[in-house]
Parts: structure tokens; C-alpha cells; sequence
């Protein structure tokens, strides 16, 4: 069966799999070039007669061919991500034909939703349309480290689309079944690894070598700075893939620079050479919403619990912690003499130290610890200085240190009235900045709950991806021990925790409102059923300086939480988009001695400001949101009608496992407990050793723990599928649902659908008796690209006197029966059929040729208006930018350009499909 078609410089590349015992589930290319490829005539095509009941082959022809068959480029319609295991959100599909606007060369977008919306979702939709459309063989997800089993979970759980995933257990794995030369993303089609191992030479060389259908960024603004290696990474995968996917909820870092290089990864011709983002651009290739956009919030309703303010949490250090805090204040922040202990005189160092000291005393004692090391081996009489401050605070803060702290105290009260506690089914997620502090909080708070230590985890990126995957896999789990999660800012950015927790303590406060909000979208999220709790605890020291000071924090905290009812968005307040501006700004405000509202506006001055209601964000990303192009509430996205001949995805199974086996039932354990419960299962035998080679390429966690290549168990329904994972995650040790949901891309539906097609002989056409007024060919005719993609596709009725187009196929099968039972009564005289074929064939290829011209048109004026841009933009470039920079740039512009060369139409095929005649006919 062949299963891609390209041209390519050594002729028409052919891409095969074995459907015959010799080659079954083989796969193999061949090139017109080297080896000898003959092209099948459909005018030649044998008419036989349909022997089956109730013309059963026919149909099961039909539907797999259908099912086969790519959903057509140029269709902004969805179709499987509307039948997956997603909750039909109406904005998440908006994103998604965004995403697949027919208007654009390629799929390319930046997801800019805000935290909690649902962007890997997004992800999964976006990527099964494609999938549906022939164009996502081959796909690379790079996410951080510790999302990468999150991220598998979604894609497989919720869409079956599986991903190996390459952690460094998984790398191990695959070096132990591949040559050590062999480049694994030529071994996995499909995988999801961690930019942190894609980094590395070794990879980055294999990836040179390799061309994707599409590519998702998670995290995408750890892209921007030019000189990273993250963006060199971004800059080797963006040539060389058709579908782009970026996703950040904080895009924009303020530098217009960083922002250009984003949309430049997306479409290099929408940045000019000298640096100038194309408005038009934006609009097209971004989309931003938050919780409170009309078309979300008219959406989320009780599956997003509304946040309440967060509590501040005022608490009195005890008396060692507040003579901490006057050495820190006398000495190092408003000193007599006018002058700081640093070597350096840098009064900011002071505020390290209240930030250290602020989070807990144990992380102010590593801070000075390291300030003593750095400046250990200086002799001059300034580090002797500092030398001598440091120590006299060392001392101190040991003395903090040998008690309980005030706060850790006030977070054990906090937390016994929550419920947290041995017998407590409660959770909470505790965050603080210092790793320190978490080993500090682990201790204290296990000694004070008496908690063991499988009830309280530390998550920080000092340890392996397997392992933090392994802490959050744990967290989520409703069956785990596991009751306090102490994390680290690394879980502020992509983890979902709200699964099995609403309550979240900020134990230290960030200086920065993009990261509070990022923490708090942790829990504060689509999904989180309960109001988020969210606290924050803050030490209020004697030190009347300090105590003023310290209330900016209080304010911060007020702030954020104003931004995200008012804007549905932190970044839009300070207008830096970046969590080290922000904190260089309410550092440098500190050191001033000013109050927040004197460098923080309020939420109702920004959204009522004349740049619109992202604020200080800049002009263009503003562009792209502006309320001209918010989507109405009541706006939806096009869905497909489901071309079927069968009622359910289940009863295609069915019939095709008969075709194939006969009796599934008593070969392959079959068993279908409808209607009693939704389940169906078979058994993986070895008899069926292809199905098996399939399953190996799913997420092996899953695999390994719900045995599925001994017993593979579907369920049959949404509501169902709902149900399994609901289950595993709240009451089994196994997050992975036992039985998975049996949607339009499962794997076994494709195996099926291969088993079936290999009773079917080839070039041949079935006919069959319908309801019909005379001899008629159901026909399909295509266009498609030079890289084989499915430009468009069109049924055709056609008989002796006309070719009628079917642009509602389904509508046509139930009209001539086909949708229904039909009577197979014997005998069928094929001949008159056989000499009609040729002429039908001609005229369908007549209209096809006339009805898709507006199909080439359309897509040459798609390509001709990018390679117009391309040309002007080289044209610009010459007198703008330096030669090497200039060559790196052309370069980019040039592998963009031959890619979209390959997407010109270049074949149009016309295909029959089946022979109809009238019912009453001999």
C-alpha cells in the first residue's frame, strides 16, 4: 500500500508498507530514479461483483479507503481533534484553525495564551488535524525537562498520538537498540525531548540532517537571545520543518529585538532586515487570550473555579531572626557612614541579603557562606571589611538558626488547619526560590506534622529529569502518599498541579508579578473544580526601615492579583514581560526607598490606557489582540461533518477484524462488553506479531504498566475514557488509564484498516446494487503538492450523462443506501460496467482539471506572495546587516524558500471507488 508520495532530485519518491504475509507491516521507499515503478491505470481497473451479505466488503472498502485517505490542506474544517478525548472548548478550536488557516503558506503560530488556558491541549489538537491531513509523520516536541512525561501523557491520553520519549532513561534505551552512529530520530518518527539534551553537539548534528513535519517549542521565550545555544537550536529546526509550533504565556520580554526573533522563527520574511516586525505578520502568526477574554469566560464556567484574594500572611520574627534583620539593616542597606561593607561599595548586595534572609535564615547562611569563599583569598583592607560584617551576620544567623523560625511556625499552623496531616487526604504545594530553603522546610515540616518521608517531596533542578518527573508523576496521582509538595521556581513555568491540590504557599515572594502569577497558574487553572487557596507568607521585622520597605512585597502580591482579575495578565502591569526586569526594577526601587504605586501602576489605569488593553506591551504584539480582532463569545470554529458509512469507530473495528480474522473472537480473544460496559479488548498473540511492532512505538511507561502487549483494552466512548483516566489518577498507583479511548487515530483502527485492505485485490472495483437511477461511479479525484501533501479532494457521482459533485458525501451514501443495510441478492452483470469505466474516468478527470483550477490558483498566489516578500526582503538586506549575518540570514531565507517550492500542486489523480447500480437491475 503505498502511503506518501514526493518529488525529489532523484525522481518520485514512493514510501510503502507491506501488506501481504511476506512483507506484512514492512515498510520500504523506492525512487522512480533507481528502481522500476509502474503506475497503475484506473481505466484498466477489473469491475468484479460484490459477493458479500449485505454488500459488507463495499462498504468496508469504502470506509477504509475514506479513513486512509488525508483530509485536504486547504479545509479549515476540523475533524478528529472534535472527536478526542478534549473537552470541546470553543476557543482552544478557534486556536487551532488559526493555526490551520488555509490563508497561510504553512501551519506556523505562536500560542501566547495565558497560564491556565490549556495550551498543550492547543498543542494536541493542532498536531491531530495535521495528523488527519497526512502532514505530522514525522513530529519533535522540545519542552523542559521536567514536563516531558506530562507532556507524553496529554498527547497519547487525550489524542493517540504517541511520543518516545527521550529522557536520559529513554536515551539509554535507545542506545541499546540502535548503532551508536545511527541517527534515533530517523529510528522514532516520533519524539518529545528535553531542550536541555537537544543542546548538545552530538544532537544538534543529527538534527542537521533531518527534515520534520512539525515542530512544537514549549517555554518558546527561552528562544530569544541570540546568542544561546537554545536559539541556535531553534535555528536548526525552523528551515527544516513544515509545521512550527511555539508556546509561552509571556512571549514579549519587552526587547524588540527578543520578540522579532521569535516571529522570526515562524516566518523569517515577516522581520525585516533592519529588525521591523510586519503588523500583518503578527495578527497572523499569534494568539493571546486569558481567563477573562470573553470567549473563555463564557466557556470555562464551573470547570474553573474562581480565585479569591490571596491572604498575606504578617508574620513576627522571632527575637534572633529580628536582630538579623537590624544587622542587615543598620550595616548593610542604610549604614551610618553612608557606605556598604562590599568590597565594592554596592549597596545592592544588601538586597541579595534581604532576599536570601527573607526566604529563610538557612538560605542567608549559604549566601554569606559563599560571599566569605568568593572573597577569601582578597587581602586588602575593604574585603577585611567585609570579611568582618559577614562574619559578625554569620554568626547571627546561626544563632536563627538553632530555633524554629517564625515563619516555618506560622506555615505549620497554616498547614494543620488546612488538614495537612498523617491521616489528611489534603495536599499543598509550598514554593520558595532557595534550595536551601526547601531542604530547610522538608525538615521542619516533617519533624512538625509528623509526616514521613514518602507524605513530603523537594522538587528543584538539581536533580535528574527522572526524577522530577517522577516527584510531579507522584504528586498528581490521587492514590500517592505524597501531601506536600516543596518546590522550587523551576515548577513555576509548564507543571500541572492542580489535579489533586488547591492550596498553594508562596513561603518567600518572588520580586517579580509575571512569577507570582506563573506559581499561582500551577493550581489556579482550566480544570481546578475548587477556589484556589493561595497564601503568602511574609516576615514583618522591628526595624522601622525595614518594615516600610518590606511592605512593597505585601503590594506585590495585591497587584498581581488585581492584574489577573482586571487584565487577565501580571506582564501588562510593569511592561518589562521579563522576570529579571521586574526584579532589577523592584530592586532598584527598594534601594530608592520608593512605594510600589510609584513604579507599578494599578490594572484599571493600563487597560484604560490608549495602547489598548495589554498595556505597555509593545505596539505590534498589542496589534495582534487588539479588540478589532478578538473572537466573539459565540464564535466557533468549523467542524467537519463525520464522513462514516459505520455508526461508531468501534463497529468499523468490528467489521474490519472480521474481514480480516473471521472470528476475531475465538483468534484474537475479541470481546466487546457493549452494552453493559464500554470496554472492548483483544489479545496481542503472537499470531498478530505486526500489531505488536505498532504498539512498541507508544509511551513505554505505559506499555510496561498496563501489560499492553499481552492484553490491549479500549474504551469506547468519550465518557469512558473520561472515566478510566479519572480513576487511575485518583485511586490507582498507575497514572496511565487502563483501558485507553479507542479515537479516530488509535493505532489498532489503522492496524485494522491495513488487515482488512490486504483481502482486497488490487485495482480492482467492487460493484454493488444501491439506489441509484442508473450505472454509476463513485469517484474521487485529488491534487496534491510536491511533497505529496493533499491540496484538495473531491467525490464525484458519474454516470453516462453527467459528473455530479458531491460536496456532502454523506448525505449521497444515505441517500443511495449505502449508510444503511443493504440486501445483496446474488448475481451482478459486471460488463456493461466494465466498458462504461474508461469514459467515466475521462470525464471526471475533465472536471477535476476545470473545478480545481481555483485550487492551484489559490495556492500558487499563496506561495508567489511569500517568495515576493522573500525576494524584497533580500533585496533590503544587502546595505543592512553585517556579511555574516547577512549570509546566516540568506541561508535561512533559502532552505525557506525550496520549502516552499515543494508545496506547489503538482498531480491531480482521479481514483474509482465503486460501481453502482440501480437496485432492480440484472
Amino acid at each position: 500500500m503505498v502511503t506518501a508520495a514526493a518529488d525529489t532530485p532523484q525522481g518520485t519518491l514512493v514510501h510503502v508498507r507491506g501488506l501481504s504475509d511476506l512483507v506484512r507491516d514492512t515498510t520500504a521507499a523506492f525512487y522512480s530514479g533507481l528502481d522500476q515503478i509502474t503506475v497503475v491505470d484506473p481505466a484498466h481497473a477489473q469491475i468484479v461483483a460484490d459477493p458479500s451479505p449485505g454488500f459488507r466488503l463495499s462498504k468496508l472498502f469504502l470506509e477504509t479507503t475514506l479513513r486512509k485517505t488525508p483530509q485536504p490542506t486547504s479545509s479549515g474544517e476540523l475533524t478528529v481533534s472534535t472527536r478526542s478525548m478534549a473537552d470541546p472548548l470553543g476557543y482552544q478550536q478557534l486556536a487551532v484553525t488559526r493555526a490551520l488557516d488555509p490563508a497561510n503558506l504553512r501551519p506556523r503560530i505562536l500560542l501566547a495564551d495565558a497560564v491556565g488556558l490549556g495550551k498543550t491541549f492547543e498543542i494536541g489538537m493542532i498536531l491531530s488535524e495535521l495528523a488527519a491531513r497526512g502532514r505530522a509523520e514525522r513530529i519533535l516536541i522540545v519542552t523542559p525537562r521536567h514536563v516531558l512525561e506530562q507532556f507524553q501523557q496529554e498527547m497519547w491520553v487525550h489524542f493517540a498520538l504517541p511520543f518516545v520519549r527521550l529522557d536520559s532513561a529513554g536515551i539509554q534505551k535507545v542506545r541499546q537498540k540502535i548503532p551508536a552512529t545511527r541517527n534515533p530520530f530517523t529510528y522514532y518518527k516520533r519524539a518529545i525531548v528535553s531542550i536541555d539534551t537537544l543542546k548538545s553537539a552530538q544532537y544538534r548534528a543529527h538534527l542537521e540532517r533531518m527534515h520534520w513535519d512539525a515542530v512544537v517549542i514549549d517555554e518558546s521565550h527561552n528562544l530569544t537571545n541570540s546568542s544561546t545555544l537554545n536559539n541556535r537550536l531553534a535555528r536548526t529546526l525552523a528551515p527544516r520543518t513544515d509545521a512550527l509550533i511555539l508556546a509561552s504565556a509571556t512571549p514579549h520580554n519587552g526587547n524588540p529585538s527578543s520578540f522579532a526573533e521569535l516571529i522570526r522563527l515562524l516566518d523569517p520574511t515577516a522581520v525585516s532586515p533592519e529588525g521591523r516586525v510586519d503588523q500583518e505578520a503578527v495578527k497572523r502568526l499569534i494568539i493571546r487570550r486569558h481567563r477573562y477574554s470573553p470567549e473563555v469566560a463564557s466557556e470555562v464556567g464551573e470547570q474553573w473555579a474562581e480565585r479569591p484574594e490571596p491572604r498575606n500572611l504578617l508574620v513576627s520574627p522571632t527575637p534572633a531572626e529580628d536582630a538579623v534583620a537590624s544587622e542587615i539593616a543598620d550595616t548593610w542597606l542604610y549604614p551610618a557612614s553612608g557606605k556598604s561593607p562590599s568590597t565594592k561599595n554596592n549597596a545592592l548586595f544588601g538586597w541579595t541579603l534581604v532576599k536570601a534572609f527573607l526566604s529563610s535564615p538557612a538560605a542567608l547562611a549559604e549566601t554569606v557562606a559563599e560571599r566569605l569563599k568568593r572573597i577569601e583569598t582578597n587581602l586588602s583592607p575593604a574585603a577585611d571589611t567585609e570579611r568582618e560584617a559577614l562574619r559578625i551576620l554569620q554568626e547571627l544567623t546561626a544563632e536563627a538558626q538553632r530555633t524554629p523560625g517564625a515563619k516555618l511556625t506560622r506555615l505549620v499552623e497554616e498547614l494543620k488547619t488546612i488538614g495537612i496531616g498523617p491521616r489528611s487526604e489534603t495536599r499543598a504545594v509550598v514554593f520558595a526560590e532557595r534550595v536551601a530553603t526547601l531542604h530547610h522546610l522538608s525538615h521542619g515540616l516533617k519533624d512538625a506534622l509528623k509526616l514521613k518521608d514518602p507524605a513530603v517531596r523537594i522538587l528543584h533542578g538539581g536533580l535528574s529529569d527522572v526524577e522530577q518527573q517522577e516527584i510531579v508523576d507522584e504528586f498528581k496521582r490521587g492514590s500517592s502518599k505524597v501531601r506536600l509538595l516543596i518546590t522550587g521556581d523551576m515548577a513555576s513555568e509548564g507543571v500541572n498541579l492542580h489535579s489533586q491540590c488547591h492550596h498553594l504557599f508562596h513561603y518567600d515572594v518572588p520580586w517579580s508579578l509575571i512569577r507570582i502569577e506563573q506559581r499561582n497558574g500551577r493550581i489556579d487553572r482550566y480544570g481546578q473544580l475548587r477556589p484556589p487557596q493561595i497564601a503568602t507568607l511574609l516576615l514583618q521585622p522591628n526595624h522601622e526601615r525595614f518594615r516600610g520597605d518590606i511592605r512593597i512585597f505585601t503590594n506585590l502580591v495585591r497587584k498581581e492579583h488585581a492584574a489577573h482579575k482586571v487584565l487577565g495578565d501580571a506582564a501588562s502591569l510593569m511592561g518589562k514581560h521579563s522576570v529579571a526586569a521586574e526584579e532589577k526594577d523592584v530592586m532598584t526601587a527598594l534601594e530608592r526607598g520608593q512605594d510600589v504605586d510609584d513604579f507599578i501602576p494599578e490594572p484599571e489605569a493600563v487597560s484604560g490606557d490608549d495602547d489598548g488593553a495589554w498595556g505597555q506591551y509593545l505596539m505590534l504584539f498589542e496589534e495582534a489582540n487588539s479588540p478589532e480582532t478578538e473572537t466573539s463569545p459565540t464564535e466557533r470554529a468549523a467542524v467537519a461533518p463525520r464522513e462514516s458509512l459505520y455508526g461508531s469507530d468501534l463497529e468499523y473495528l468490528e467489521e474490519a477484524l472480521r474481514q480480516a480474522f473471521d472470528d476475531p473472537h475465538t483468534k484474537l480473544g475479541w470481546t466487546n462488553y457493549s452494552p453493559h460496559s464500554a470496554i472492548a479488548e483483544l489479545s496481542v498473540t503472537e499470531d498478530i506479531r505486526d500489531l505488536r511492532r505498532r504498539l512498541e512505538y507508544l509511551p513505554q511507561d505505559y506499555v510496561s504498566e498496563r501489560k499492553v502487549l499481552q492484553q490491549l483494552k479500549l474504551a469506547t466512548t468519550p465518557q469512558e475514557g473520561r472515566r478510566q483516566l479519572e480513576h487511575a489518577r485518583k485511586e490507582e498507583s498507575i497514572t496511565w488509564p487502563a483501558a485507553h479511548f479507542l479515537g479516530p487515530l488509535h493505532p489498532v483502527l489503522d492496524w485494522a484498516a491495513d488487515r482488512a485492505l490486504a483481502d482486497m485485490s488490487r485495482n480492482q472495483v467492487l460493484a454493488l446494487r444501491a439506489n441509484v437511477p442508473a450505472p454509476t461511479f463513485l469517484m474521487m479525484g485529488t491534487v496534491t503538492n510536491r511533497r505529496g501533501h493533499l491540496l484538495s479532494r473531491t467525490f464525484m457521482a458519474v454516470n453516462r450523462l453527467y459528473v455530479l459533485p458531491l460536496h456532502d458525501l454523506s448525505d449521497w451514501l444515505e441517500e443511495t443506501g449505502l449508510s444503511t443495510r443493504l440486501t445483496n441478492p446474488g448475481a451482478l452483470d459486471v460488463e456493461p460496467l466494465t466498458q462504461q469505466l474508461g469514459p467515466a474516468i475521462t470525464k471526471a478527470q475533465d472536471h477535476l482539471e476545470s473545478s480545481n483550477e481555483m485550487h492551484r490558483s489559490h495556492a500558487e498566489q499563496l506561495l508567489n506572495r511569500w517568495l515576493n516578500r522573500a525576494s524584497r526582503w533580500e533585496q533590503e538586506a544587502d546595505a543592512l546587516v553585517s556579511r555574516q549575518e547577512l549570509r546566516s540570514r540568506r541561508n535561512r531565507i533559502a532552505e525557506e524558500k525550496q520549502l516552499a517550492e515543494d508545496l506547489r500542486p503538482a498531480q491531480n489523480l482521479v481514483r474509482p471507488l465503486l460501481a453502482l447500480v440501480p437496485e432492480g437491475a440484472a
